[in-house]
């Protein structure tokens, strides 16, 4: 039987019961747009997070763009970001007409604090960390360097629903958080859907104006936004699902946890987090420098892989007028090149798990 590396239809089997009422119940108020089920989301990611204020919107690069309008980022300015996230952080920045400034990652794929300080300029206006894989950046690092030059952090926690750093929850670190609930992510939608979390009232205000075009009212607009509002249909599947969140964290650590016992050390570079971290697991990415024959090997023994991502921002043609070249990044170029992600959502069953075990280990024998 074929291990595919996500099977979204998995959950609906088990929720069709309980998701179908909340969607008729849309319907049948009418609400499609705003309304209690949106107020009920923004106040459960609030808790969550641990933050006062949310705003629901209808992605995760939404959230970003607002974000930094609201940390005043405009044309000509500068947003330093790590260059091996997906494509959303860089397009937020240019969407505004800022530069995405690049720097180099560390060895568990995470933005360099020690790199961040040498890309300051007089035109950097933000600092965006990735908590790529569900895993937090090292934030106190990160911190320092935001308060000594008065620059804002605004976290792209799309990845990091739930995960934690020395107590602080993702999302809460920086002036701002944000998130999506892409179908792929840990808290998922039935379609596109984002937030963004903050503690400063004042953002969070005209956060709520700008995602709906920037209206005062039904018929005044003194500053224009966006039509980034997330359908009520959509907050009411959250609102469903982020009951269960916990578990989906627990049965995906559980599966981490597996893996970091059983797969062979000497061959497979894997993932790690600290005493003060808590990771997620949006992702389980393994490294080897022999991946292209590991993926045919595995897809052979019909076991899914993805790779997150095999093409770096800065090689990507959208980003050649930046000026970088290979050789600008190194790690994320090396790791760019052995990185591979295995299945581990919370539907897996122990014989999948253990099979997936069996063949990776049987790979790393023979190679």
């Amino acid at each position: 039987m074929k291990i595919p590396y996500v099977d979204l239809s998995l959950s609906w089997k088990y929720e069709k019961k309980y998701l179908l009422p909340k969607i008729e119940n849309v319907f049948k108020n009418g609400d499609f747009v705003g309304g209690k089920e949106i107020d009920k989301f923004e106040k459960n990611v609030s808790k969550l997070c641990k933050t006062k204020y949310s705003v629901a919107l209808n992605s995760g690069t939404d959230a970003l763009t607002i974000g930094l309008v609201l940390l005043g980022v405009k044309r000509g300015d500068e947003v330093i970001t790590p260059p091996n996230s997906f494509i959303s952080s860089t397009t937020s920045i240019w969407h505004l007409g800022a530069k995405p400034v690049y720097v180099d990652v560390m060895k568990d794929q995470n933005i360099d604090p020690k790199k961040i300080l040498k890309a300051i300029t007089k035109k950097t206006k933000a600092i965006m960390p990735v908590h790529l894989t569900g895993k937090v950046c090292e934030m106190d690092e990160i911190n320092f360097i935001s308060k000594k030059y008065g620059i804002p952090i605004i976290e792209d926690a799309a990845q990091s629903i739930g995960s934690s750093y020395k107590g602080k929850m993702s999302g809460s670190i920086g002036e701002i958080g944000c998130f999506s609930t892409h179908p792929l992510k840990n808290l998922n939608a039935g379609g596109d859907g984002g937030f963004l979390t903050t503690n400063n009232k004042n953002f969070y205000l005209k956060a709520l104006k700008m995602r709906n075009h920037g209206l005062e009212d039904r018929n005044i607009v003194k500053n224009f936004g966006f039509i980034s509002r997330m359908d009520t249909i959509q907050a009411a599947i959250l609102n469903y699902r982020i009951k269960d969140l916990r578990k989906v964290i627990y049965k995906r650590r559980s599966n981490a946890k597996f893996y970091n016992k059983h797969l062979d050390k000497n061959f497979y570079q894997l993932p790690y987090e600290q005493k003060y971290q808590t990771n997620t697991y949006h992702t389980y990415v393994i490294q080897t420098p022999k991946r292209e024959k590991l993926i045919k090997y595995l897809k052979k023994n019909r076991i899914g892989t993805a790779i997150h991502y095999p093409i770096p921002l800065h090689l990507q043609p959208a980003s050649k007028y930046l000026g970088y070249k290979i050789g600008s990044f190194p790690k994320t170029e090396e790791q760019s090149k052995r990185i591979l992600t295995i299945p581990v959502h919370q539907n897996l069953k122990k014989t999948e798990l253990k099979r997936i075990v069996f063949y990776l280990n049987n790979f790393a024998k023979n190679n």
